[in-house]
């Protein structure tokens, strides 16, 4: 019993990289089209990385916060006449070009409390109240499509922890960078022999070594990418390396979902530099990483980036912004029809700010899951209606979004 433990420990020991600030899970799909969804932990605030500059109250309500008009030093990137994007984030103002993102704002999930836990529950379940169910809705996505391609998994055992978007009845699992010393040649086929007849540990077992040899073949040719993740930026952006390259490979999984932490800006956020400008100049980074690691399948792939909640409107006495409601989310890929703002804007006049502090949500983020889901990914729209987003009937599939 005590070395079945061990070796337990050793396949679930993965709570070190579990709490890293960036992760990698994978899935395989029955179709060529892929999906990645980037969550980012902590609420961005989408007032700063898609900033309303044509808001007649924007910088008076922002105050040091403000990003400049296009064309004034440091001002953000025009996304069309009333709105831009943050200088950080210029990598992305390519995609934008090519009409390849769609920026969208005054967006949120169902949930309206300030509780990043319960926020990012509801944000990966899909149901509008907290801790409502045990699954993901990416995960009831991949339930109700059809059978997977012969000879492949639903999941491919690449690390030690799924986000719950994509936890449930389909088995995936997650990849993650490691600085942990390579085991000897063979040790891990000879445990796996010793425990093929357990019942328990024989399948995991296998099935995790030929999800590494995938790996080890698709990320270096062999040898395991075996880097010291070092900080947030890296870890994230060789997550993102891992995503591209992945979906990339013929045999390869077609769903991925990252996370990276760090947009808890309650103090020093900044406004053209510092501590937020630093976060988005990762994400910026690690899009482009996944664009790169697809290389031609990326015509055939859509980004969402989405967040918890975003943040108040007003700075705080620490120059930061603390918890709110409306934000900022992106659509990007060769398969989506960018190049605009995609914003119902409600205003950030006083008298029009939800509970008097945040920008008012008027779109709600599963219409646009819905429409990568059905227009994307082929599912039916009842089925998505019923099954992966099972009460929200006034969050309808918006038309559009992606290209034929």
């Amino acid at each position: 019993m005590l070395a079945r433990r061990r070796v337990l420990r050793a396949l679930g020991g993965g709570a070190v990289l579990a709490a890293m600030p960036a992760r990698l899970a994978l899935a395989d799909a029955p179709t060529s089209r892929r999906f990645v969804l980037v969550i980012l932990r902590g609420g961005l605030d989408g007032l700063a990385a898609v900033p309303p500059y044509g808001d007649p109250d924007y910088r008076n309500a922002r105050g040091a916060l403000a990003i400049g008009e296009p064309g004034s030093e440091d001002g953000a990137l025009d996304l069309g006449g009333r709105f831009g994007l943050h200088p950080a984030l210029a990598p992305l103002f390519a995609f934008y070009g090519r009409g390849e993102m769609l920026a969208i704002h005054a967006t949120c999930s169902a949930y309206r409390g300030r509780s990043h836990f319960d926020g990012q529950d509801v944000l990966e379940s899909g149901i509008a109240t907290p801790h409502a169910t045990r699954d993901g809705w990416l995960n009831r996505a991949l339930a109700v499509m059809p059978t997977a391609r012969i000879g492949t998994r639903d999941g491919l055992a690449l690390g030690p922890s799924v986000p719950l978007v994509l936890r449930g009845a389909v088995p995936v699992a997650s990849w993650a960078p490691t600085d942990m010393p390579e085991v000897e040649p063979g040790l891990m086929q000879t445990i796996a022999a010793l425990y093929r007849h357990d019942a328990m540990l024989g399948p995991a077992l296998a099935e995790g070594l030929k999800a590494q040899s995938f790996a080890d073949q698709v990320m270096n040719d062999g040898q395991r990418m075996n880097q010291p993740p070092g900080p947030g930026r890296q870890q994230f952006r060789q997550a993102a390396q891992a995503a591209g390259r992945m979906l990339a490979a013929a045999n390869g999984p077609r769903i991925a979902a990252l996370d990276l932490g760090g947009w808890d800006t309650h103090a020093n956020q900044g406004a053209v530099r510092g501590r937020l400008a630093q976060a988005l100049a990762t994400l910026a980074e690690g899009v482009v990483d996944i664009a790169e690691g697809l290389g031609a399948a990326w015509r055939e792939t859509a980004v969402l980036v989405a967040t918890e909640f975003g943040r108040t409107v007003a700075v705080n006495g620490t120059g930061g912004t603390d918890h709110g409601t409306g934000g900022a989310a992106f659509l990007i890929g060769g398969a989506v029809a960018g190049g605009r703002v995609l914003a119902d804007w409600p205003g950030l006049a006083p008298g029009r700010l939800y509970d008097g502090r945040d920008l008012v949500p008027t779109l709600d983020l599963r219409s646009v899951a819905k429409s990568v889901l059905i227009d994307h990914l082929g599912l039916p729209p009842k089925t998505v209606e019923t099954r992966v987003f099972p009460d929200s009937r006034a969050a309808a599939p918006l038309k559009g979004l992606l290209s034929a």
